[in-house]
């Protein structure tokens, strides 16, 4: 018996299945929204938001004991924890509040609070045993944080992305699990506001990056304030009063502290689903084999989208996905191919880090910028990092980059549009480079593409020396 009929019903309602059932709707189909919550998206509740505004919080603290290096006198600085978290809790939940806003102004009947489950490619069955018929489905059930097995037995002193913000102080001291962008960026916020932190991660590198110049700056950056543990195997055992951490590999050693901050990873949410009674071929981790260009998993009328295919974890690759698993869900069976975003991904640490788009291939050429000798990063003592811009060897054109310097997010995003523009290093250096400024480090790496595969210089191009520029 069939209960509910709909032509889209979308599983999830973060930012990925929010995305997918408005530009359904927008084409035309009649959309259901399903979730258990409606609580607002991982972005605003638990992730980028509220992670910003602690980083926010132990960049002011920074500062201010930086202030010596420039002549200014300042005491050090008082750190009140309930108040850091009182006011992180407080823009937090306008942000959670705007979300909500947004779900309350969908057309009646299209929210339905409830847990789904698949009974058949385009039939679902809901907890309190109504189901649902649809002509196509799409799954946004987004992630949740993974908690490594060994650490199983201190999970009462575990602290995940999903908890940290909730507490009503800092904690005294965490061991931080996972040397990824989420890890590294809290791991360095507490760090600045006085709590105790060491990161450990069985990885050799920081930040997913490769060995080399890049990720060396950035150990060398981070390391300067607080402990970086890489190649160890970390182990947990409950003490007295906190957990004690024990670590072999690389390095030995012990400590104790009052909690562990996981950062290991989040694992797409699709236990329950009964994705095997849709007829879903799924990868080894159990999911579904999509299309990144259309979001749909195989030929089924069943499509995925944001952190639950595992693929570009980011708030604007879920939009992105959202969008083209709604419209193909609208026009199911007709389905096309959609332009995808080049790859951007920024880590908010300081110094910021960003990778953009492809950088490996046999026909590509790299250029190099220092920014720990860079003009304006000198004056505003934040002059530490070095970013590889790459590019195609046959004409030039930028291809991608990785980036470690101050204020890099800005930059990533000009490269990134730069690449997915198809410009070349020439181009970019016929732009104006105003002096002195951040961006103006970036002339030497694309000075040094434009040698490596000839480009011709325009006449009215001056590439000599400019004191502070590079």
């Amino acid at each position: 018996m069939v209960d509910i009929q709909t032509d889209v019903a979308i599983i999830g309602a973060g930012t990925a299945g929010l995305a997918a059932e408005r530009h359904a709707r927008q084409a035309g189909a009649r959309t259901l929204l399903i979730d258990p919550y409606f609580a607002g998206t991982t972005c605003a509740t638990v992730g980028c938001m509220p992670s910003k505004l602690l980083i926010a919080a132990g960049n002011a603290a920074h500062t201010a004991r930086m202030a010596d290096g420039f002549g200014v006198r300042l005491p050090g600085p008082e750190i009140d924890g309930p108040a850091v978290m009182k006011r992180l809790q407080a823009q937090r939940d306008r942000f959670v509040d705007a979300t909500k806003e947004s779900i309350d102004d969908l057309p009646d009947g299209t929210c339905l609070k409830a847990r789904a489950h698949f009974t058949g490619a385009t039939s679902l069955a809901l907890e309190d045993g109504r189901a649902v018929q649809a002509k196509s489905i799409v799954i946004a059930t987004g992630a949740s944080p993974v908690i490594p097995g060994p650490f199983k037995p201190v999970e009462d002193r575990i602290i995940t992305n999903e908890t940290l913000f909730e507490r009503a102080d800092l904690p005294k001291s965490v061991g931080v699990i996972g040397a990824g962008p989420l890890g590294l960026e809290m791991a360095q916020a507490l760090a600045r506001l006085g709590v105790r932190v060491e990161v450990f991660d069985m990885g050799e590198t920081l930040g997913g990056l490769p060995k080399g110049e890049v990720e060396t700056s950035l150990r060398d950056a981070l390391g300067q304030e607080m402990p970086l543990r890489l190649g160890v195997k970390p182990e947990a055992q409950r003490s007295s009063d906190g957990v004690k951490l024990s670590w072999s590999g690389a390095e030995s050693g012990e400590a104790a502290f009052d909690h562990i901050l996981v950062a290991a990873g989040r694992a797409p949410n699709l236990k329950g689903l009964s994705l095997e009674a849709a007829g879903l071929e799924l990868d080894e981790h159990g999911t579904p084999v999509f299309d990144p260009d259309t979001m749909q998993c195989g030929d089924a009328p069943v499509f995925i989208a944001g952190d639950a295919d595992h693929d570009r974890p980011v708030l604007h690759e879920a939009s992105a996905e959202g969008t083209i698993a709604g419209t193909n869900a609208a026009g199911f069976p007709h389905v096309q191919p959609m332009r995808r975003k080049v790859p951007l991904q920024i880590m908010f640490t300081d110094p910021n880090m960003a990778t953009v788009g492809t950088t490996e291939g046999e026909e590509i050429v790299c250029g190099r910028a220092d920014y720990s000798d860079q003009g304006r990063a000198k004056a505003m003592r934040v002059n530490r990092g070095q970013c590889e811009i790459f590019a195609d060897a046959r004409d030039g054109r930028l291809t991608g980059a990785r980036l470690v310097g101050p204020e890099i997010e800005h930059i990533a995003h000009l490269l990134a549009w730069s690449v997915q523009d198809r410009v070349t290093a020439s181009v970019l250096l016929d732009r104006p480079f105003y002096h002195p400024t951040l961006e103006e480090g970036l002339k030497s790496a694309l000075q040094q593409i434009c040698a490596a595969v000839s480009a011709p210089k325009s006449p009215e191009r001056d590439d000599g020396f400019l004191p502070g520029a590079s």
